[in-house]
């Protein structure tokens, strides 16, 4: 008689109207299918699959109403079954979910009980967008399969191990602790990545190497990384704060929302949707596409590189106080959409930046792939890399390790 080694994970990724999905096979980090469930609750809910398991299958859509989350991942598990992949499985060894916010107690991968949930849940003012949905994707998948373990992956969790140097804010410390007002960050799956794989790239152990790194996409981030471990990192109690993004500010004087509540009428919530979804690249050109800023600089748009010279001007200031921060760096890595994607972005956020012993080789910097690579000049003392982020396996391999550490021995 033989026995099943279950091997494999699902990575539930739950926002507030959407799943995102993928099943992996932790032997080779191979995916079997990937997929996404979006408008949860509207009647022109759409679900999109992808089998990777067998040669010529294809993607497979449907469309109609999808009442909740229940029904989204009910929905998930009856396709996952049609592709030999069924949450029944014995080979499925747990799942993992991406939790935004995890404060101070969540610093590592954690199972998830009804405690746990109840201190995500205390954590939702400082996450208010995204806890409540991460906690219904876990209650979700706790119904679907109680005897399986569930895995919580925090974004906050790699960046706990920065000092209180780097972490708190200057202001009373009482009202910060009570309200836990502090520096948390967010991206750490793909910081934790990222700062793992650019070592692996320079062929060193993590421990030997100080990481800059730069996750830009529709949201961005920085992260000073020494050794492995975060020292510091550009987004604090929420993700608005730090490097100019798509939609978001970043670095602004507090002052600002208090001006406009007082001169131009704008209320708190008002002050909150300007910030978060009405700033940063769309506020400064009216375009969040870095393709498309592109294409207008090439056109001569003024407005358009007057937003590209800020969001680099910001990107330099971070690389070099992080520079600062960690007194010797071997590697920036480059990650994300934009990071990876934009050879322009790469360019202009290191050039003049010689004196540091940054230098990019440009030949290298355009090719476009899928694949880790060093894109600075042989002789540059820093090497400056673009790592391909991914986040889903980064949650996958802490979540095998927990939940069945020796299931791949």
């Amino acid at each position: 008689m033989t026995t099943t080694t279950a091997t494999r994970v699902l990575v539930l990724n739950s926002g507030s109207s959407s799943v995102k999905y993928q099943l992996l096979d932790m032997r080779d980090d191979s995916r079997l299918a990937v997929g996404l469930v979006e408008r949860i609750g509207e009647e022109t809910s759409r679900l999109v699959h992808t089998p990777l398991n067998r040669e010529g299958a294809e993607q497979r859509e449907r469309t109609g109403p999808i009442a909740d989350h229940e029904a989204a991942l009910k929905a998930v598990a009856d396709e996952l079954a049609a592709d030999g992949l069924g949450l029944d499985s014995p080979e499925l060894a747990a799942i993992g979910h991406r939790v935004v916010h995890g404060g101070l107690r969540f610093t590592a991968p954690t199972v998830v009980d009804e405690e746990v949930l109840a201190e995500i849940e205390r954590l939702v003012p400082v996450a208010p967008l995204h806890n409540p949905a991460n906690i219904t994707g876990i209650r979700t998948a706790r119904a679907l399969r109680p005897d399986l373990p569930q895995i919580a992956v925090f974004d906050t969790a790699f960046h706990t191990t920065m000092p209180e140097s780097a972490a708190r804010y200057a202001i009373d410390t009482e009202v910060a602790d009570a309200h836990r007002i502090r520096r948390y960050g967010f991206h750490g799956t793909s910081h934790a990545y990222v700062s793992r794989e650019t070592a692996r790239l320079l062929g060193k152990a993590p421990e030997d190497v100080n990481v800059i790194v730069l996750h830009l996409g529709n949201g961005a981030s920085a992260s000073a990384v020494r050794g492995g471990v975060c020292v510091d990192t550009s987004m604090g109690l929420t993700p608005l704060e730090g490097l100019v993004m798509g939609t978001r500010s970043g670095d602004i004087d507090p002052a600002v929302a208090f001006h406009l509540q007082r001169v131009a009428g704008m209320s708190a919530d008002d002050v909150d949707v300007l910030l978060n979804k009405k700033s940063g690249l769309i506020g400064l050109c009216g375009d969040n596409d870095m393709r498309e800023i592109r294409r207008r600089i090439d056109e001569g748009d003024e407005r358009a590189q007057l937003a590209f010279d800020i969001y680099i001007h910001r990107l330099k200031k971070y690389i070099g106080a992080y520079y600062a921060v960690l007194g010797r760096v071997d590697a920036i890595a480059f990650t994300a959409g934009v990071g990876e994607n934009a050879a322009p972005v790469r360019q202009a956020a290191v050039a003049g930046l010689e004196e540091l012993g940054l230098a990019l080789d440009s030949e290298l910097n355009e090719v476009r792939s899928g694949e880790p690579r060093i894109v600075s000049t042989p002789y540059a003392r820093v090497a400056v890399a673009v790592v391909p982020t991914d986040e889903e396996l980064e949650i996958a391999r802490q979540t095998i390790a927990l939940a069945a550490p020796n299931s791949l021995d």
